[in-house]
């Protein structure tokens, strides 16, 4: 029953015999912070208090009567109708939404009960309309503040966990879960006991008692914990403590990283470390690093020992104040290497002979190198100086150098130091303008007493001449030995030719009274060449090719004299011409062959090799020219490369046979230095072997020092080159040359092949015996074959055996033979050995 509206507008009091009427005060309904609206089953608002106005936006006296479809926006009045129809219908309902109304947007709770009378007829609805707007605003900006940290705990990088104070857990994001192996409903079952190594739970406990009890309020650590497959995995673990108003515990926060990698990384680089501390402690060179400022770092004991600083006292001290270099000629300080080394980001070796300055003041000769040290990025970070203690090399070294210039056969200075001693004789004659003469001596037909007595005895001839020579000559001349049976005497003053010439008579007189014990009577002839200085020549090597061809012109005539110099004499050019036309028709008549002299082990005798060597007959068969000679000329006319090259061709060709016929042993092929710097030496040495079945390591290639040394890093790669393919490489006549024994581990050979002037006399002169022990020791410590060429007794051969080298060659074992010769004592040895091989013999 609809009620009469009041003047203000508001629904009058409702009758008091109707079961919906209240008698409610007007300022309680007024004073109500809520819209509240009585609407009839017409949907009829036929009571409204005041705020309606206000959230409405409805004038006084405009509201009662209203249909509630025409007070708000269509999508509102259809929720509001719809709740509106149910509660008519007895069904109590509540709305929460935007109610719009002109500019209102407020965000409401409405309630709507249905009015009913005792027998349950609904007579309208009571609807209450809340203002919660702020509050919904409030709960959107909470809950994308939950929404906003849930997505960052969730989807964190690092792995997060919320562990409840009795350390169950309580939420887990998903990088945790990666981590260890479970998923979160999984982990939302367990413990922090379940996933922590039993070693380190107690310490990790510890922490969160001391968090609980107030005493911390957060805590780092380094734990493992264990995956669910059971392997351990390293975390990097924060834990910090949340409390609610009232400093009640509610849950730890802790946040973990993986850090396994970074453990097997630390413990790699320990073992590292280790490991290099071990090598630098046990190693015999001297190492000392410093950083970028040249201050030190670390001493390992044996630079503790040459600098007389600990590593404890060093550390942090300047490098020139411990490593305090000094030159050793003049002993002037030197600049610290590993400064340039740093500098120049690059390895740097100590220049010239230099000495460590020990803290106590003594010297210590040494050899170092230096080097930067990088980071990970290639940045220098600092340096390493290695040296050592080099005295007993450079003495060893010295007695090398000096024996190298004297003739270990007979004791004249050799061809190196007579060089120097012409030079300086013809400056002081220019100087001075006197004359001084050369006198070329060669023994005629000594080539007989080496074929007749053997080369030992031919050696004993040399030494008795030799000393016949010095005898014959004054305090201030000098003696030398050329080559072979070549000698050269140097008379640094004459007052005329003819004094020249009487020592030279007097030579001759004296080389025939040459006497060795055990041997026929010598009578031994002679043929001397003159030159004089500045009649003939003005320098050195002039005087001496002067008094060659003087010589030469002796031989040619009839030998046994002595001859002057003279300007028409080119008979020794003429000679070189006559042997290079020869040469060319013998290599295009095949007169070249090769001779093949074994080497042998030196424990049991067996050819275990054999050396090629070049001969050239004529067609009788007599040798034409020695070696030496013809090959000097083919390396002076640019017929040396092909020369060398149908060798390479001919021995691989004849070892390939032997291989074929299962007797093949490495032979080894000199190797000219013009020839192994011939741009297509590595392309021909590839052709050969390719045209060849022959296994690679059967050939070796022979190189003197002086070809090895003198090539540089272009040599050294050269060298690696060969070697790969397959290729041995041995030194010959080492000793006699200049290579250093501390440069021959950068240098890939195989064998060192001692000289046979030091083999001559390893029994009777103990600082060759010591030199040739020392080069065999060293050669066996760097993994390197020896090989003795020159063995003509067993004394020799003994000897060589005991001191451990490993083949020897030489006469007692074999003189060079042709390919048949060579060949046949092959079948003779495979046929011992097989027959040896047969059961029951």
């Amino acid at each position: 029953m609809t009620q009469p509206l009041s003047p203000d507008g508001l629904a009058e009091p409702p009758d008091d015999d109707d079961q919906s009427v209240r008698n409610w005060p007007e300022h309680v309904l007024r004073g109500v912070p809520a819209l509240i609206l009585y609407v009839d089953p017409d949907l009829t608002v036929r009571f409204a208090n005041q705020p309606s106005r206000r959230w409405l936006g409805v004038v006084a006296g405009g509201l009662a009567g209203r249909a509630v479809g025409e007070l708000l926006d269509d999508a509102s009045a259809a929720r509001a109708i719809e709740a509106l129809q149910a509660a008519l219908g007895g069904q109590p309902r509540t709305v929460e939404g935007v109610l719009f109304s002109g500019r209102a947007h407020r965000y409401m709770h409405a309630s709507f009960q249905p009015d009913a009378d005792d027998a349950g007829r609904v007579h309208g609805v009571f609807a209450v309309f809340i203002d919660i707007t702020e509050r919904h605003a409030l709960e959107l900006k909470l809950r994308e503040s939950e929404q906003r940290f849930f997505g960052a705990f969730q989807h964190a990088a690092i792995g997060m966990a919320l562990v409840r104070p009795d350390g169950r857990f309580l939420r887990v994001n998903e990088a945790v879960c990666r981590m260890l192996g479970y998923s979160e409903e999984e982990f939302l079952t367990l413990s922090i006991a379940d996933v922590t190594h039993p070693d380190d739970y107690g310490n990790d406990m510890a922490q969160l008692t001391d968090m609980l009890a107030g005493r911390t309020d957060a805590y780092q650590m380094e734990k493992r914990n264990l995956h669910r497959d059971g392997h351990v995995v390293h975390f990097q673990l924060s834990t910090s403590l949340v409390r609610d108003e009232h400093g009640k515990p509610l849950y730890f926060v802790s946040q973990v990283e993986d850090i396994s990698q970074r453990k097997q990384y630390e413990e790699a680089l320990f073992r590292e470390r280790e490991l290099a501390e071990v090598t630098l402690n046990s190693i015999g060179d001297a190492v000392i690093a410093a950083d970028l400022d040249l201050r030190v770092t670390s001493l390992n004991p044996i630079a503790e020992g040459l600098t007389g600083w600990t590593a404890a006292e060093a550390r942090g001290r300047p490098m020139d104040e411990v490593f305090r270099l000094r030159d050793a000629r003049t002993g002037a300080a030197l600049e610290n290497p590993l400064r340039g080394a740093i500098e120049r980001n690059a390895i740097v070796d100590l220049e010239g002979k230099a000495v460590l300055l020990h803290r106590n003041g003594f010297e210590t000769p040494i050899e170092d190198s230096s080097a930067p040290i990088h980071d990970h990025a290639g940045h220098a970070i600092g340096g390493v100086l290695v040296f050592r203690d080099v005295s007993e090399t450079r003495a060893l070294a010295l007695k090398m150098i000096h024996l190298t210039q004297l003739d270990t056969l007979t004791g004249l200075p050799n061809r190196s130091q007579m060089q120097g001693q012409i030079e300086q004789a013809v400056t002081t004659a220019r100087r001075r303008q006197q004359r001084c003469a050369l006198l070329y001596i060669d023994i005629d037909h000594f080539k007989q007493i080496n074929d007749q007595h053997g080369p030992a005895n031919g050696d004993r001839v040399l030494r008795a001449f030799a000393a016949q020579l010095r005898q014959a000559l004054h305090d201030e001349d000098i003696l030398c030995r050329h080559h072979g049976d070549e000698f050269v005497a140097l008379l640094p003053q004459v007052e005329a030719p003819g004094q020249a010439a009487s020592v030279a008579q007097r030579l001759i007189a004296y080389g025939e009274r040459t006497t060795v014990a055990g041997l026929p009577e010598l009578s031994l002839r002679m043929s001397v060449g003159i030159s004089l200085c500045p009649d003939d020549a003005a320098d050195a090597d002039q005087l001496l090719r002067n008094a060659d061809s003087a010589m030469y012109e002796v031989k040619v005539g009839g030998r046994h004299s002595y001859r002057f110099f003279t300007a028409s004499m080119n008979e020794r050019a003429s000679l070189r011409r006559r042997i290079e036309a020869e040469l060319r028709l013998a290599i295009a008549r095949e007169q070249l062959s090769l001779y093949y002299q074994p080497k042998v082990d030196a424990m049991d005798g067996h050819i275990v090799g054999a050396e090629a060597l070049l001969r050239w007959f004529d067609a009788e068969g007599n040798e034409r020219y020695p070696t030496e000679q013809f090959v000097a000329v083919a390396e002076d006319v640019g017929l040396i490369v092909p020369i060398g090259a149908w060798v390479l061709h001919e021995a691989c060709r004849q070892a390939d046979v032997w291989h074929g016929q299962h007797m093949g042993v490495p032979i080894a092929v000199n190797v000219s230095p013009l020839q192994f710097q011939h741009a297509n030496f590595l392309a021909e040495l590839q052709t050969v072997l390719d045209n060849c079945t022959l296994d690679p390591a059967l050939l070796e290639l022979e190189l003197t020092e002086r070809t090895v040394m003198a090539g540089g890093d272009a040599t050294i790669a050269l060298l690696q080159r060969i070697k790969r393919c397959g290729v041995r490489l041995s030194l010959d006549d080492f000793g006699t040359g200049y290579c250093s024994l501390s440069y021959l581990k950068h240098f890939p050979v195989d064998a060192l092949k001692i000289d046979r002037a030091f083999v001559r006399d390893v029994e009777s002169d103990a600082d060759t015996a010591a030199i040739t022990q020392a080069i065999i020791a060293m050669a066996r410590s760097l993994a390197k074959t020896v090989v003795a060429e020159g063995v003509e007794t067993e004394a020799q051969a003994d000897y060589l055996r005991k001191a451990g080298c490993e083949q020897l060659q030489g006469f007692l074992f074999g003189a060079p033979m042709d390919a048949t010769a060579f060949g046949k004592l092959l079948a003779e040895q495979h046929l011992r050995r097989w027959v040896s091989d047969q059961p029951g013999s």
